[in-house]
């Protein structure tokens, strides 16, 4: 629904003019800055397209610009025929009154239990926090409070309306990227029992910022206060008061940090983020994918398929054929793919520290199995890691047809945060124990 998408712009095209000036040599900034401009102006884009023969053929757009904005909740579903899942992906803008609309959609057909997904919500607009809490908590209670040098930073938010829903059970799925107003919502949750958090720590953003207008079109950015959370900790992580001698700043070491409680009782901290109830360890991936993302050839590949593929089927039915990937394969081959092997790398080291100590000798003979062993083998490391490839390719290829929905169902499909979510939510009591203070022995 995009001004570029509208004309028929395609990723994998390669930009060469706007308005007739040549884009060679410039940085992703310089564009960037040469497409924006006021709503309603237009501009001329020319671009080379790739075809299947492997050349290109330039094509010219005229795009009228407009505001973007992107979906506020660009996927919502239910699982297991009765938990409802949304995902919300900012709170700026008004997200409260989408989040309400499809909150109420999936309770009229048939949802028992809730998945909310805050993993890579950055934050908004504090006000919608406590919007999209007050559906669940009820009225009169205090969400956040902000307090600063002055009185005008210095604010208390409380739930204000009578809630959609104060029973249904809920799960909160974050990670790293879950910052600022997806903190308050979580950690409001959290500090009054009234959802499981599920996934990694989140970033640990604590601090309010205040703009102030500056000539030229300037903002200036200024932090006037901290917030705090139910419970009464602050989430903050990095510690800007306490600098090192270089003048750069750390985050707030575990030790350093206060023990708070729930209502029910439970121990929570502050200084670092909201720590998730259910812990679910990111798997790390291969580091040829890696290489294989650095080099555009995972891109690429998607590019070429998606010249040969009109249409594909649905997100939640696509996948990548053994004939797709044996493609992917030949084209990674042909290309002259090289990457580090930190099995290398390190082997490397292990033999300069045995040399360096006088045990080289003793333990040649096991270097060079060792060695032979670990040996740089594209084949064998292309079919040994090929699920995390084949899930990366999907991706890719899926979000070329079905845009930033598809690649969302695309994630879900092997998601051990989703499930662990959804383990929790089918089994009462173990979700109930959870939001319980511990039994005193």
């Amino acid at each position: 629904g995009t001004p570029a998408a509208k004309v028929g712009l395609k990723a994998g095209d390669i930009l060469m003019e706007i308005d007739g000036k040549d884009l060679a040599g410039k940085n992703n900034q310089e564009v960037s800055q040469m497409l924006r401009g006021a709503v309603g102006t237009s501009f001329k884009l020319k671009v080379e397209r790739p075809d299947e023969k492997g050349g290109t053929r330039p094509l010219e757009f005229d795009i009228v610009r407009q505001t973007i904005q992107t979906p506020m909740i660009p996927y919502d579903t239910i699982f297991n025929k009765n938990v409802g899942y949304i995902n919300l992906s900012t709170f700026s803008g008004t997200p409260s009154k989408d989040f309400k609309k499809t909150f109420l959609k999936l309770k009229k057909e048939g949802i028992t239990s809730l998945v909310i997904d805050l993993r890579g919500n950055g934050g908004g607009r504090l006000e919608e926090a406590v919007e999209i809490a007050n559906f669940f908590l009820p009225r009169g209670k205090v969400i956040v409070t902000t307090k600063g040098k002055t009185k005008q930073a210095s604010n208390t938010y409380k739930t204000l309306r009578e809630p959609l829903d104060l029973d249904i059970p809920i799960t909160v799925l974050v990670n790293g990227a879950t910052a600022s107003a997806s903190e308050i919502l979580s950690g409001a949750f959290q500090d009054f029992d009234r959802a499981v958090i599920v996934g990694s720590r989140t970033f640990g953003k604590g601090l309010v910022q205040t703009t102030r207008p500056l000539p030229y079109g300037g903002v200036m950015k200024l932090t006037t206060s901290k917030y705090y959370i139910p419970s009464g900790r602050c989430v903050q992580a990095i510690d800007y008061k306490h600098r090192n001698e270089d003048g750069s700043v750390g985050t707030i070491p575990d030790s350093l940090t206060t023990v708070f409680h729930t209502a029910a009782g439970r121990e929570v901290r502050d200084g670092g983020g909201v720590m998730p109830d259910i812990e679910v360890k990111q798997e790390k991936l291969p580091n040829i994918l890696f290489y294989l993302v650095r080099d555009n050839l995972i891109f690429d590949y998607a590019t070429q398929y998606c010249l040969k593929h009109p249409s594909i089927p649905s997100p939640q039915e696509f996948k990548v054929t053994d004939a797709d990937y044996n493609d992917f394969k030949a084209m990674v081959k042909k290309a002259d793919f090289k990457y580090d092997q930190q099995s290398e790398k390190i082997m490397k080291t292990l033999k300069e520290a045995a040399k360096f100590e006088g045990y080289l000798g003793e333990a040649s003979e096991e270097i060079k199995a060792l060695e032979k062993k670990l040996t740089h083998n594209l084949d064998r490391d292309l079919d040994y890691f090929s699920k995390d490839i084949r899930s990366m390719i999907a991706d890719e290829i899926i979000k070329r047809y079905y845009y930033t929905r598809g690649g969302i169902i695309q994630q879900l499909k092997d998601d051990d945060g989703l499930q662990a979510a959804l383990k929790i939510l089918a089994d009462p009591v173990k979700y109930k124990e959870t939001l319980s203070a511990p039994v005193k022995k």
